[in-house]
């Protein structure tokens, strides 16, 4: 498995669609719930939010679907830090099935920190970044995953609105 280990868990009941798998909304909710532990341990906990009126907001994300996983399957996710500033956080979470290993489901995210106070983008407090920028040197020397930063589109496609160069 490549990336930290921030979250363990079991596929519900509910979370399973016509197809008999997991279904889309619920690899996003996993990977969220991720998001949520891997910030516990930069110290965005709910007192943190509570006390410095201030928290974290998606603004973009990815999700590829590699193999699907059925209800009662156990999995844990990674997460990998691609890139951090005084503001944002571009971090990158694989999902593998837990007992067989193989790869399920990636997300890409780009978070920002946000003070509700003013409703803006605000820097990071010197504490919470100093815990991004240990985790980040502690995850060792990981490749890009070639899933990040990546285009949607049709290779060779019948109709597109886009209109290619020639």
């Amino acid at each position: 498995m490549q990336g930290i280990e921030v979250a363990r868990g079991t596929v519900l009941p509910e979370w399973i669609d016509i197809n008999d798998h997991m279904n889309v909304a619920y690899y996003l909710l996993a990977f969220d719930q991720a998001v949520d532990a891997l910030w516990q341990t930069f110290g965005l906990t709910d007192d943190y939010i509570r006390t410095h009126d201030s928290s974290t907001i998606a603004v973009e994300s990815h999700v590829t679907w590699q193999r699907e996983i059925v209800e009662g399957a156990p999995y844990v996710v990674t997460s990998q830090i691609l890139a951090y500033d005084d503001k944002r956080i571009h971090q990158f979470q694989r999902m593998y099935h837990a007992t067989e290993g193989f790869l399920a489901a990636t997300c890409e995210w780009m978070n920002l920190h946000f003070d509700k106070g003013i409703r803006r983008v605000a820097p990071w407090p010197e504490e919470i970044r100093a815990r991004i920028a240990d985790f980040a040197d502690n995850q060792g020397d990981q490749p890009w995953p070639v899933e990040a930063g990546q285009t949607m589109r049709v290779k060779a496609p019948f109709f597109s609105v886009r209109k290619e160069s020639s």
